[in-house]
């Protein structure tokens, strides 16, 4: 079983390219706190597609909680100056759910979660799912 869920704050805005072929694909970066956050955060990097894609590059910004689940997914290449292989392990993200907004204080408790979640084959949203 290859399943993941994380629950993490965005660290930059979130990128949302479109390939040649039309694909929509938005790259997310979280921050994990550890449980003693004195230890700093863990970074996983999550691309989310197609409507699910849409979504989180129109209404998310940096700062922002959501909960991903998705699967792991492991690229592999060769370094362009021939110093070895290189890899990349990073989240597929197939259902983003928006949660609290980061305010000012950094306290985000009043916040009221809203979430997206994906609808039929590719996960396109609809309004009534997302954020206002």
């Amino acid at each position: 079983m290859n399943q993941v869920n994380l629950i993490g704050r965005l660290t930059r805005d979130p990128e949302l390219v479109e390939t040649k072929g039309g694909t929509a694909i938005c790259n997310l970066r979280l921050a994990l706190d550890r449980r003693n956050r004195d230890d700093g955060a863990v970074f996983v990097d999550v691309k989310a597609f197609e409507g699910q894609a849409r979504a989180c590059g129109d209404h998310l910004s940096k700062g922002r909680q959501v909960a991903v689940t998705g699967r792991l997914e492991l690229d592999e290449w060769e370094a362009k100056d021939g110093s070895g292989k290189r890899s990349r392990l990073y989240l597929i993200g197939e259902r983003v759910q928006f949660l609290a907004r980061a305010n000012h204080n950094g306290d985000d408790r009043q916040q009221e979660p809203a979430s997206q979640e994906p609808t039929g084959a590719q996960g396109a949203a609809t309004d009534e799912h997302l954020p206002s």
